[in-house]
């Protein structure tokens, strides 16, 4: 789901820009932050996921709790961050849809 939902988005951003120099005036710009902002996002994705996923279950089995509160608390802090970068994402995307 989520290839498809990058996939059209690279597909309508083509809609805002006759070049790619069009990404550094505005709207282009909102538009440039908001592919760092996503691309930020899928790393936070994979790392809260694959590592801290691994590592959680692996502590988990191990029965050591210390080590599970730990990186939960960073696990937290990781999720916590994709929702505010889904947040403004989501704000740079009802931006782009008013007029300048």
């Amino acid at each position: 789901m989520l290839i498809v939902i990058v996939v059209t988005g690279i597909y309508n951003a083509s809609w805002y820009l006759a070049s790619m120099q069009d990404l550094l005036v505005y709207p282009g710009t909102v538009l440039l932050t908001k592919i760092i902002l996503v691309i930020i996002l899928l790393i936070l994705i994979y790392v809260h996921n694959i590592y801290y996923g691994e590592r959680i279950t692996a502590a988990a089995k191990e029965r050591n709790v210390e080590e599970l509160k730990r990186i939960r608390k960073t696990s937290r802090k990781i999720s916590a961050a994709n929702l505010i970068l889904m947040a403004v994402i989501f704000f740079l995307a009802v931006l782009m849809q008013m007029p300048p």
